[in-house]
């Protein structure tokens, strides 16, 4: 489910639990709604409030340190292509087929995106990033070095690259994952109760109405927020390739 779809249903079951809140009151004896009952409410919706308010914390911290694992990853691909390349050029010009098929990986990965759903799709002739790779490593194992500074140059060459392999493969491993669905859902409930107490106490006026329609549009987009932000390579608050086309901008110069 998109992050935008999310914080749009959490805004409509919000605005539901508002109106039906305000239905029910119109329907209630007077009684019900008397000043000593009005306590009770609010001392019982206070507990959900508070147990609402700790759940979307942890969302949220969740969310961040996704976000941030994610930008750091970014950086870290990003220096180890540069050194492999580097390490590459100082091995000698056996290595050009090598750095070209490097440089061919990362334009693919910017054309197609940072996401596993698409870094393993073959484009017609074109192979998965991770075969990609794989040809990288091959071209560097087939070498044959002269003396003890080309061998060492090659045994860290498909050092680096194997980390570069590694860091595809925790994308793809890690692709699925995402916020705690059954946390979220329990989360939807506690707030769409909260929202209804709100328009089962609150006289039905348009200040009233406009005060929960902004509150009702402002928690929807603080779920909105914490979805995007633990799917940090798609939707629209998403990590920057940056690190990558600058790197792109250092791949196969001497």
């Amino acid at each position: 489910m998109s992050s935008l779809l999310l914080g749009g249903l959490v805004f409509v079951f919000l605005s539901a639990a508002t109106s039906i809140g305000m239905i029910v009151r119109g329907r209630l004896p007077d009684h019900h709604l008397s000043s000593e009952s009005k306590d009770v409410i609010r001392l019982a919706t206070a507990v959900v409030g508070t147990l609402s308010a700790l759940a979307l914390g942890l969302l949220i911290a969740s969310a961040k340190s996704t976000y941030d694992n994610a930008e750091v990853e970014m950086r870290t691909a990003a220096a180890r292509v540069l050194l492999l390349d580097r390490v590459m050029a100082q091995y000698g010009p056996e290595t050009e087929d090598a750095r070209r098929l490097l440089r061919h990986l990362i334009e693919r990965r910017l054309s197609r995106g940072w996401t596993a759903a698409t870094t393993d799709e073959a484009s017609g002739k074109a192979l998965g990033e991770y075969q990609d790779i794989e040809a990288v490593q091959g071209d560097l194992r087939s070498l044959s070095p002269k003396d003890a500074v080309q061998h060492s140059l090659q045994t860290r060459a498909i050092e680096v690259s194997g980390m570069v392999a590694e860091t595809h493969w925790l994308l793809v491993e890690s692709g699925s994952e995402g916020l705690p669905w059954a946390l979220l859902a329990v989360l939807i409930c506690w707030l769409s109760l909260l929202f209804a107490t709100f328009g089962l106490q609150a006289p039905p006026n348009p200040t009233v109405l406009s005060i929960l329609f902004v509150c009702a549009l402002s928690v929807a987009g603080a779920v909105f927020l914490i979805s995007d932000m633990a799917n940090p390579n798609i939707g629209l608050v998403r990590v920057s390739d940056a690190p990558l086309q600058s790197a792109m901008e250092r791949l196969g110069k001497p």
